[in-house]
């Protein structure tokens, strides 16, 4: 009997525990993602909308595919965040039938902002990884895939285009191209499924 009191009891705290310990993650985990500071157009990754931001929000609403989160435009750019915290989730800005000049601009805005990438690919990708602390760099980012080990990467910045960036063979070339500026372990907590 003694033990059965126990579980029950041990279930109920784990029943009344859910939800407060899921939200202390959820909090920690937007604090940490909030200190690294990734910005754009003052929306910072992590962080609550300012009083400015939400009236642009209440002003400029788009349609979310999710219950949990709403997403507005503040000029070109898109932003995601959490509807219980005001918490920024992603921010994005899409560039249809851009000119190579017009990619090589944009790269060159996010090289200014969030420094030397952690990875560029096929002229057509480039990536800024962080972890807890601070932005991984291209040769941590090397010695892990060599060594086979995963990174603890908590907020990224990704640019992808359609053009190559640099190939001068392309200078008259246009496509689309976008970039994503988000945290995939925060993105899990507002899965629908």
């Amino acid at each position: 009997m003694g033990k059965l009191i126990k579980l029950t009891n041990l279930v109920l705290v784990i029943l009344l525990c859910g939800s407060p310990c899921f939200s202390g993650e959820l909090e920690t985990l937007f604090s940490q993602v909030q200190a690294l500071d990734v910005q754009r157009q003052g929306y910072v990754l992590g962080a609550q909308l300012t009083t400015a931001q939400q009236e642009t929000a209440k002003n400029s609403p788009m349609e979310s595919a999710s219950k949990k989160v709403f997403k507005f435009q503040d000029q070109d750019l898109n932003i995601v965040a959490d509807l219980a915290t005001n918490r920024v989730l992603v921010m994005y800005q899409q560039f249809e039938k851009a000119g190579q000049a017009d990619v090589k601009n944009l790269v060159g805005d996010l090289f200014m902002a969030y420094g030397d990438p952690t990875v560029s690919a096929h002229d057509k990708v480039v990536y800024w990884a962080w972890g807890k602390k601070e932005k991984f760099t291209a040769a941590q980012f090397d010695m892990a895939k060599e060594k086979k080990k995963k990174l603890a990467i908590i907020a990224t910045v990704k640019f992808n285009s359609e053009i190559k960036i640099m190939d001068k063979t392309q200078a008259d070339a246009v496509g689309d191209t976008y970039f994503i500026i988000s945290s995939d372990p925060l993105l899990q907590f507002f899965n629908d499924n």
